[in-house]
C-alpha cells in the first residue's frame, strides 16, 4: 500500500496567534520580532498584509518599516505559540499517531493507515484544516504525497489556507519546475553551487548525473538528487515524547563581573529558575544541560552535559551547569555574561527508568517546591519570592530574565 503523508504548516504562525489576541490590529501590517520600543531585531514572522509590502522573515525591522511605513511591531511571546502547538498536534492526533514536529509550526503525518476511516489524504487535510479554522482559529497549508518531501513541497507550493497534491503522477509537472531553492535544504550557499553549475529548478537536480552532484556538492549533493526524484523513504516517527523544539535557554550580562564561584552560583540559579519555569509551562523536561561564558576580555566557550535524568528542576540544571562551569573555567578574568540552556527537550509524561541509587522522594519534594513558586510568582509576581541565596547580593540578583529566552528549532535529519 502506498504512503500517505501529509505536512502540515501553520500559516504565519507567530503573527496569525498575535491577531487572534489584538482583534483590533486585524486589517493592518503587522510583524511579530525584536523590540518595537527600541526598533531593533528581526521580523519573526509577517502576516499577509505585510507580505504584500515586501516583508520577509529575517529582515530587519527598520528595513521593514521603510518597506511597509504602517507596519505594526509585536514582541514575540514563544509560550503562547508553543500552547498553540500542541493545540494542533491534538488535533493531528485524531487522525494518526504518526507525527513528526518540524519547529513550532509544521509537522509531518503519517496517515497512511487511517485512511480507511477517514477517506485519502486530501480528504483528511480538508477535516484537518477544518478543524484548525473552528477550534483555533488559524489556518494551514497542507501538503499531500507519498513521501516527506513532497508534502512539505506541496505545504509550500500555495498560501495560505490551501491544499496541495503532489502523487507520483503529476510531481514532475508541480514540483521539477519549482526552483531548487525550494527544495529542503538547498540553502543559499548550495543555491549558488548549483547556479554556477547551472541547475536551477529541481527537475534540473533530478536529471543530473548523482556522481556530478557528488562531486560538486559531497553526499549532499546524493541527498538532493534523492530527494527531487521522490526516493525519501525517510519515515514519519510514531508520536514519542520528542519536544517541538529543541532547547530554551537563557542568558545575561551581570549587572556587574562576576569574580569568585558564589558570584557565578548566584547567577546560574537565577537563569536556572527561569529556563526551567518555562520548562513546566510548556510541559517539557531536558537532558541536556549547556552553559556559555564569556569573560571581560570578549572570549567566550560553551560546553555541555547529558543529563543521567530528563529533568525540569531548578535545582538539578543549576547544580549540572555549576559544575560544568568548574570543570571549564579557572577564573583568569572576571565573568561578563552567562547563559544557562535546557537541550534535546522530551514531554514531561515520558515514563522515567527508576534508578536504584536516586533519591527519588527527595526530587518529588524539589518539584513541589519548584510548583509552589511558580504558582505564587504567577499571582503576586517574580520578586513576591526569592531564594535565600538572591539576598546575598541585592544588585546581581535583582535581574529577571524570565522576559528574554530563546528557542531552538528542530532541523530535518
Amino acid at each position: 500500500m502506498e504512503r500517505v503523508i501529509l505536512h502540515s504548516d501553520i500559516n504565519s504562525c507567530y503573527a496569525s496567534i498575535e491577531l487572534l489576541h489584538h482583534p483590533e490590529l486585524k486589517g493592518k501590517p503587522v510583524a511579530v520580532g525584536g523590540d518595537p520600543e527600541a526598533r531593533h531585531g528581526i521580523v519573526l514572522a509577517k502576516d499577509e498584509i505585510a507580505k504584500k509590502f515586501g516583508v520577509k522573515t529575517g529582515m530587519p525591522l527598520w528595513q521593514a518599516k521603510q518597506l511597509c511605513p504602517g507596519i505594526i511591531f509585536l514582541p514575540p511571546r514563544m509560550d503562547l505559540y508553543l500552547r498553540f502547538s500542541r493545540m494542533a498536534h491534538e488535533i493531528y492526533g485524531q487522525y494518526t499517531d504518526m507525527q513528526q514536529a518540524f519547529g513550532i509550526d509544521e509537522s509531518w503525518l503519517d496517515v497512511t493507515g487511517s485512511c480507511g476511516l477517514f477517506g485519502n489524504g486530501f480528504e483528511i487535510a480538508k477535516q484537518i484544516s477544518n478543524s484548525m479554522k473552528e477550534e483555533l482559529g488559524i489556518t494551514v497549508s497542507i501538503g499531500v504525497s507519498w513521501n516527506k518531501i513532497f508534502s512539505k513541497l506541496g505545504s509550500d507550493y500555495k498560501k495560505p489556507d490551501a491544499i496541495t497534491v503532489i502523487s507520483k503522477e503529476n510531481y514532475k509537472n508541480i514540483a521539477w519546475s519549482l526552483p531548487a531553492s525550494d527544495l529542503l535544504y538547498v540553502g543559499r550557499s548550495t543555491n549558488a553551487k548549483l547556479k554556477s553549475i547551472n541547475i536551477n529548478t529541481i527537475g534540473d537536480i533530478a536529471k543530473t548525473h548523482p556522481d556530478f552532484l557528488k562531486r560538486h556538492l559531497g553526499k549532499m549533493g546524493l541527498i538532493l538528487h534523492s530527494f527531487a526524484n521522490g526516493y525519501d523513504t525517510s519515515e514519519v516517527l510514531v508520536e514519542n515524547y520528542s519536544a517541538p523544539i529543541k532547547s530554551i535557554g537563557n542568558s545575561t550580562t551581570t549587572p556587574r563581573d562576576l569574580v569568585c564561584d558564589e558570584d557565578v552560583w548566584l547567577i546560574i540559579i537565577v537563569l536556572a529558575e527561569s529556563v526551567t519555569k518555562r520548562l513546566r509551562e510548556n510541559g517539557f523536561k531536558c537532558t541536556v544541560v549547556e552553559i556559555s561564558v564569556r569573560d571581560t576580555n570578549l572570549c567566550s566557550f560553551s560546553r555541555q552535559r547529558k543529563l543521567l535524568t530528563p529533568t525540569n528542576i531548578t535545582k538539578e540544571v543549576a547544580q549540572a551547569a555549576f559544575k560544568l562551569f568548574k570543570e571549564n573555567y579557572s577564573f583568569k578574568n572576571p565573568v561578563r555574561s552567562i547563559g544557562v540552556r535546557g537541550a534535546d527537550l522530551v514531554i514531561d509524561t515520558m515514563p522515567v527508568q527508576t534508578d536504584l541509587f536516586m533519591d527519588n522522594e527527595k526530587r518529588l519534594k524539589l518539584e513541589k517546591i519548584d510548583e509552589a513558586l511558580d504558582q505564587i510568582r504567577r499571582r503576586f509576581g517574580y520578586k513576591s519570592i526569592q531564594r535565600a541565596i538572591m539576598y546575598t547580593d541585592r544588585n546581581l540578583s535583582r535581574i529577571n530574565p524570565c522576559e528574554d529566552h530563546t528557542v531552538h528549532p528542530h532541523g530535518y535529519f
